[in-house]
């Protein structure tokens, strides 16, 4: 939940061992700028660590103390743990642990720990958040049929040993031993060591915003800002559900949306396109995504981008993939314009258009689709071909930030809700909701990622084109 004060309590957590001499912590945000950011763990740090003697180093971000030492790092890729190897930490902190990969975090978890006497110890801040894989981790604590917490759970300790991807549970340590002795029987006879050290203990506390008391004391009226959320972003930021909202007009069936992500059929076939949703200074974001047949191989997300930025990107996507000119797809509505000044051959994709001719798969003849313009055609044909499983989103893809408070997974399973059907129109044509009304559930943004996702399908719905030689 927002506003329960998780930050605040993942930085007292280690005041109790900062006068043993050699303890040290690193909490960790996905990205720099999140550390950094108006509120974040730089700025409420200073709340804490003066009072405890802290001399801050802000270019490094670390605190140092008379015995110890804290830092603020951050983990943007997969590929930045290996910074960590060889490090002792025996306290390690994830500051909203759904914006890590599983990988990051246990990765991270054989680094945690300890020769300064203190036993290492790792916790974690999270607001709900259904599709990551802590939710699935988290799952014992949390009612399966309503998504909250359960308070006779609240708090309770339970053990786990890891096997690769396989978590293995107990109520206790012997439960757990039990369970995995196959795994730990050769390492306990090598090593002579007591089984109990192999077991970790994991513990969920839930939290409310109305615990918080401070915080409504200073700011009575960020109740009313979760309150103003759409439905699912207030179910789960202001009353702690893990629970997804579906709706049934909804144009992306929820379960077949997610497998887009752990899709192990390959959608790859050799050839490359470009869809990209063009935005210049302003609140829309500028996404364009790379495409290797149906699967996203790539993609730059660029906040506030100006006219040689955006030519800059498509250019640099287009020779970092050897992707053709006329296989660059791009908004040509308002901003987008411009575009094909600068890359001569680009498609250009006019949402308000009509609805395409196709051919019938049954008789062959060409016949117009009951659509109320070509952006609605693409997005409800892009949204059944995501129900055969025919997309897939790369682990590349999905795990880059889309800004300091999503990775790009968790962008489009938030933009996703926005995509649903509106009623026909008098002629009986399918339509999908408008974009101010999208924004509204959006709290204002537009859908940037789905609009270059949609777009995709502009490609199996144009006349086929000759294809540039590289």
């Amino acid at each position: 939940m927002a506003g329960v004060g998780k930050t605040f309590v993942l930085l007292l957590d280690p005041v109790r061992d900062l006068s043993v001499p050699g303890f040290g912590g690193v909490i960790f945000r996905r990205t720099s700028t999140q550390i950094r950011s108006e509120g974040g763990l730089w700025d409420t740090s200073m709340k804490i660590y003066p009072y405890l003697n802290g001399v801050p180093k802000e270019s490094t971000l670390e605190w140092e103390f008379k015995n110890s030492k804290l830092k603020f790092s951050h983990l943007e890729h997969e590929k930045n743990i290996l910074d960590w190897q060889g490090s002792q930490i025996p306290y390690i902190g994830f500051d909203e642990l759904t914006h890590f990969t599983r990988k990051m975090f246990f990765y991270l978890l054989s680094r945690n720990r300890s020769v300064c006497g203190v036993k290492p110890y790792m916790r974690a801040t999270c607001n709900p958040d259904p599709e990551s894989w802590v939710a699935e981790f988290i799952g014992w604590w949390i009612d399966q049929e309503t998504g909250f917490p359960i308070p006779e759970r609240d708090g309770v300790i339970r053990y786990l040993i890891v096997d690769g991807d396989k978590d293995i549970w107990g109520d206790t340590e012997d439960e757990v031993i039990e369970k995995a002795w196959y795994l730990l029987e050769p390492l306990v006879t090598k090593s002579n060591i007591d089984p109990k050290h192999f077991v970790k203990s994991v513990s969920f506390i839930s939290g409310s915003i109305y615990d918080n008391k401070e915080l409504l004391n200073v700011n009575p009226g960020y109740l009313a800002n979760l309150l103003s959320q759409d439905k699912a972003t207030k179910s789960a930021l202001l009353d702690g559900n893990w629970k997804t909202v579906i709706s049934e007009n909804d144009i992306y069936d929820y379960p077949s949306f997610l497998g887009m992500f752990v899709n192990q059929y390959s959608c790859i076939s050799g050839t490359k396109y470009i869809t990209g949703d063009i935005a210049l200074k302003g609140s829309n974001k500028y996404v364009c995504i790379v495409w290797d047949g149906f699967e996203a191989i790539d993609i730059e997300v660029v906040d506030k981008s100006n006219g040689k930025e955006v030519i800059n990107v498509l250019q640099s996507l287009a020779n970092k993939h050897r992707v053709p000119n006329n296989r660059i797809c791009y908004d040509n509505d308002g901003v987008g314009g411009f575009v094909d000044g600068f890359i001569q051959g680009a498609v250009p994709f006019m949402n308000g258009a009509p609805a395409v001719e196709v051919k019938d798969a049954n008789s062959g003849a060409m016949i117009k689709e009951n659509y109320f313009n070509r952006k609605t055609q693409c997005y409800y044909r892009s949204g059944d071909r995501v129900g055969r499983g025919e997309y897939k989103i790369s682990e590349y893809v999905a795990n880059k930030m889309y800004d300091d408070k999503m990775t790009v997974r968790q962008r489009f399973m938030h933009e996703r809700k926005a995509i649903k059907r509106d009623k026909a129109d008098a002629d009986g044509k399918l339509r999908i909701i408008g974009k101010d009304e999208m924004k509204v559930m959006l709290n204002g943004d537009s859908p940037d990622l789905m609009d270059a996702f949609m777009m995709r399908e502009w490609f199996e719905l144009a006349p086929k084109m000759e294809i540039l030689a590289w």
